[in-house]
């Protein structure tokens, strides 16, 4: 079955791959080397830490590889990366940065959106190469490092018959999805990623120039797990591991729909927003527009082909779509509809947002004109349907604020090849930075609110559009555990004030 995603799937097999974590409770001081980091040293100052992991720097010849994006748009040129192999590396890591007054950031699958999880002159900390998984069928527990991308953890779980919510692009990091709210096909039936995240373990600051590990979870650092469910990207701590409740699984119904050319827009979407909101909360469904085509997604759990095909009848009936539908274990079909990152644009550039309120016709007349005259073929405005399972709130909460929303959607602008070297100005540019701008804009008067794992560098506002009242218990949390600011980026949460 031949997929087109909304930003291009990577295709790869399951791994678990080398590299461990130091096991859930471990401190820092019990994991191999540490120095004297523990809750009753906060005033202390550690003696002189040393990198450790697989270090490269500008000279090394995997440097430029280790310097690239997702986003070719974006070059950063790094004073060192740190590729951690296990919990300790990130505490000598956080460490040595705070000791050498440098600026630092935090990498998991590279998919940062405006090029903040790397950055010139610092320190990136990668926490790719963690990616440890430890599944307890019994407890429906699983413990994976922070390094897993989605698709090693959907192929993982789903080995076992489990499955958690993540997002459809595979080389995605499981981390950054979940740590900013998270959401997939599996969404309305399991709720946000976040919502199934119920521990981790966080390297944090720690005294004047010193970082320790803790562990989070409902009884222990409660406050900062609800501020990891849905704020958790870069701006309290580096997440070395994740520990979340599993869901049974045993297989899917997916479908896929194509209509050539997008003259039936107005009739697909439509019926598509009058049938998803309100389905069994079993099916997830995405529609994607592109100037040649509308693709119609949907995902029913536990679901057969027969009954998939009924739950979409309403919008299936408009046109003459061509349809095809695979029953199988959730790993292989998530696998299968992974697209080779090398066959993706190079530059993308994304806007998030939120609707609370069906799209009225001139909505659907403002997209349908802007994916006439979009610059490529790639271009698309993406839009998934909420409700169900969102709407429900996991025992502690989360920061993620936009559970009343009935749908979250993206223009999206695709453009240029891959080119292996980042900031190149493709003569697209200009052209569809400024698409993407005006369609963001047009859609203003529809939309509310952004999502964080979607930010955008020029938005006013951003605090509140990406957690809206949560935004001051953040600031808080921020000052209790991060009090110096030694997570910051360009829209990073600020520590509260005295």
């Amino acid at each position: 079955m031949q997929d087109l995603s909304r930003r291009g799937l990577l295709k790869a097999t399951a791994a678990t791959g080398a590299g461990a974590v130091v096991l859930p409770g471990m401190t820092a001081a019990e994991a191999p080397g540490a120095s004297a980091t523990t809750e009753g040293a906060e005033s202390a100052r550690c003696k002189p830490a040393k990198l450790t992991g697989r270090i490269v720097r500008p000279n090394d010849p995997g440097y430029a590889d280790a310097s690239l994006g997702w986003d070719e748009l974006f070059a950063h040129y790094p004073l060192v990366i740190v590729y951690a192999q296990n919990t300790q590396d990130v505490v000598n890591a956080l460490t040595w940065a705070r000791q050498n007054d440098v600026a630092l950031r935090v990498r998991s699958g590279g998919h940062s959106l405006e090029g903040w999880s790397n950055v010139d002159n610092g320190l990136v900390i990668d926490v790719s190469e963690l990616k440890s998984a430890h599944i307890d069928t019994a407890s429906r527990t699983a413990t994976v490092g922070a390094g897993l991308n989605q698709l090693e953890a959907v192929t993982t779980l789903a080995k076992k018959n489990l499955a958690v919510t993540t997002g459809t692009e595979g080389s995605v990091g499981l981390s950054g999805a979940t740590l900013g709210g998270g959401f997939g096909f599996l969404t309305r039936y399991l709720g946000m990623a976040c919502d199934s995240l119920i521990g981790a373990e966080v390297v944090v600051p720690s005294g004047a120039d010193c970082a320790k590990v803790i562990r989070t979870d409902l009884r222990n650092h409660s406050d900062l797990l609800w501020a990891l469910r849905g704020a958790g990207n870069g701006n309290f701590g580096i997440v070395t591991s994740l520990t979340y409740k599993a869901s049974p699984l045993k297989s899917v119904a997916y479908l896929q729909a194509t209509w050539e050319g997008i003259e039936n827009l107005h009739g697909v979407f439509d019926a598509w927003q009058r049938t998803a909101l309100f389905a069994d909360d079993r099916l997830g469904t995405q529609l994607e527009i592109h100037r040649g085509q509308i693709l119609l997604f949907g995902v029913l759990a536990e679901g057969s082909e027969k009954e998939v095909k009924a739950l979409l009848a309403p919008i299936l009936s408009v046109g003459s779509p061509r349809v095809s539908v695979q029953v199988g274990n959730w790993g292989d079909v998530y696998a299968g509809f992974q697209i080779p990152t090398a066959a993706e644009p190079g530059n993308w550039k994304f806007f998030s947002q939120f609707t609370r309120k069906p799209f009225p016709k001139k909505a659907i007349r403002v997209i349908a004109s802007f994916m006439r005259d979009a610059p490529t073929d790639d271009s698309n405005f993406f839009t998934q349907a909420f409700g169900g399972a969102v709407r429900k709130k996991p025992r502690g909460g989360t920061s993620f604020p936009h559970r009343d929303a009935l749908f979250y959607s993206e223009p999206g602008a695709g453009w240029g090849p891959r080119t292996g070297r980042p900031g190149v100005c493709d003569p697209l540019t200009p052209q569809a930075q400024a698409w993407i701008a005006e369609f963001s804009q047009a859609m203003r008067p529809y939309v509310n609110g952004a999502y964080v794992n979607v930010p955008n560098i020029g938005m006013q506002d951003w605090e509140t559009a990406y957690w809206g009242s949560n935004f001051d218990r953040l600031r808080k949390i921020k000052a209790k555990y991060d009090p110096h600011n030694v997570f910051q980026y360009e829209q990073s949460i600020p520590p509260a004030s005295c």
